[in-house]
């Protein structure tokens, strides 16, 4: 069950282009747990849990619920997060590799 909350709790923040400081703020609950919550250390329980969907404005059996982002959807997902993330601290050369690999292109 943690890894289904902390997904669901990951893609819905992304897909509302929430921070998790912002979910910790409309929830009410400590930026750390938030963090805890999202990389699957921890699960969010009772009141914290009600107040994370609360804040991310859907219901508790949403959070709970395993959805069809699995397997290699899910990693293609995580994949365009990291990309995103580090695409301005990359050289161009850094770019072009990620583009050949995708292009099947780069030899092994």
């Amino acid at each position: 069950m943690a890894n289904v909350i902390s997904i669901n709790i990951a893609d819905i923040l992304r897909a509302k282009g929430m921070t998790q400081k912002e979910l910790a703020d409309a929830a009410g609950i400590n930026e750390a747990a938030i963090s805890h919550y999202v990389k699957g250390d921890r699960i969010p329980r009772g009141l914290n849990l009600a107040r994370i969907a609360d804040a991310l404005g859907v219901s508790l059996d949403e959070l709970r619920q395993e959805n069809e982002i699995t397997g290699r959807d899910h990693d293609l997902q995580v994949a365009r997060t990291l990309i995103a993330r580090n695409a301005s601290n990359m050289s161009k050369q850094e770019k072009m590799e990620f583009v050949s690999l995708l292009l099947g292109e780069l030899e092994k």
